[in-house]
């Protein structure tokens, strides 16, 4: 039985699109059949596989119910890795969800059906703690949380592990902190050997070994719609990501 896991954090620009795609690709490239789903009304992670204009059925019409799940997952220019695309439509669920039964559970009783044909699903989220990303809480198995160094990264931080113990309470008790995840970080920088050191003091055992760091190459592959390891594969960038799909492996 595969694992999902959901990419998470309510705070933009933390690195949280890049993790979801470079570790699926990575596990993907390793030989694991990975399906990567979109939930985010930006698309970023289907614009950063090279996917646009996409025809058929979305991530938007999974949650509609216009579409199964099965029905809206497409094939990828990478070998193994599969994926279901978001649409800018998915910015109508705010006001769609809320007066739907089982609301929650639209995404994880979706998944029911396919979820075991993969050896890992990833769930790529919105920057907010709303619905869409409530729904991907609630049907995955674990979640990475990306915390960029910077200095305000404790203070959201917090409020995240909360909503996830909520989560784990009430509608998901399967739902494990898979690890923190420390992106962005650029050794020149005091403060971002500060933030590393705060985080690792704070939660020893959940905080992975890799880290993401500061890397242009890093930044410029999503507008090329490329993974990393198809855009630099020998960057210090790709290097990381690879070290993480290992780390998220020998985790399990």
């Amino acid at each position: 039985m595969g694992k999902t896991y959901v990419v998470a954090n309510q705070k933009g620009g933390v690195g949280k699109t890049t993790t979801c795609v470079n570790t699926a690709v990575c596990l993907a490239e390793a030989g694991a059949t990975v399906l990567l789903i979109d939930i985010d009304p930006q698309c970023n992670a289907t614009h950063g596989l090279g996917m646009h204009d996409i025809e058929g059925p979305n991530s938007y019409d999974v949650f509609s119910g216009e579409s199964p799940a099965a029905a809206a997952v497409i094939s990828t220019s990478i070998q193994n890795l599969y994926l279901i695309p978001s649409t800018r439509d998915l910015a109508g669920t705010s006001v769609e969800l809320p007066g739907r039964e089982r609301r929650e559970y639209i995404l994880s009783d979706a998944l029911a059906e396919i979820a075991g044909n993969f050896d890992y699903v990833f769930i790529d989220c919105p920057p907010s703690l709303g619905l869409l990303t409530l729904n991907a809480l609630v049907a995955a198995d674990k979640i990475i949380v990306p915390v960029q160094c910077e200095y305000y990264a404790l203070e959201g931080l917090g409020q995240l592990m909360q909503t996830v113990e909520t989560i784990r309470a009430g509608l998901n008790p399967r739902l494990q902190v898979a690890g923190l995840l420390m992106t962005m970080y650029d050794p020149r920088t005091r403060l971002s050997t500060q933030v590393v050191q705060e985080v690792r003091s704070h939660f020893p055992e959940l905080t992975y070994t890799t880290v993401i760091p500061r890397n242009v190459r890093l930044s410029e592959a999503p507008s090329f719609g490329m993974p990393i390891s198809h855009y630099d594969p020998t960057c210090a960038g790709s290097d990381a990501y690879f070290d993480l799909a290992t780390e998220v492996v020998e985790r399990e």
